[in-house]
């Protein structure tokens, strides 16, 4: 089993920052990509950036140059630094990780319960 928790959510004016952490845990072989979704009120839930284990990253155009992702591989951790926030951005936060757990397994998709990220003055 592999377990995601996230951290750093949270209330924030708009303009302002936050850091969300999600660090993977269990029977884990290589994790190939990590990510950050994200489900506002009443809308499905949408890709906000991912990164692969070599570093490579992609960004839903709406959060391109205003939120950075970045791995820790030695940790199975990955960030997501969202800066110049806005109200739009309000949403719960999921953090999802593309993980094999043996050596003879396919990768299966893994989802944390995801952080309220709330942007409101």
């Amino acid at each position: 089993q592999v377990q995601l928790v996230e951290s750093g959510g949270g209330l924030v004016q708009p303009g302002g920052s936050l850091r969300l952490s999600c660090a993977a845990s269990g029977s884990i072989v290589v994790i190939t990509t990590m990510g950050w979704y994200r489900q506002a009120p009443g809308k499905q839930r949408e890709l906000v950036a991912i990164i692969t284990k070599e570093g490579s990253a992609n960004y839903a155009d709406s959060v391109k140059g205003r939120f950075t992702i970045s791995r820790e591989n030695a940790r199975n951790t990955v960030h997501l630094q969202m800066n110049s926030l806005k109200p739009e951005d309000t949403a719960v936060f999921y953090c999802n990780a593309k993980v094999a757990t043996s050596f003879y397994s396919s990768v299966q998709d893994y989802w944390g319960q995801g952080t309220q990220v709330t942007v409101s003055s």
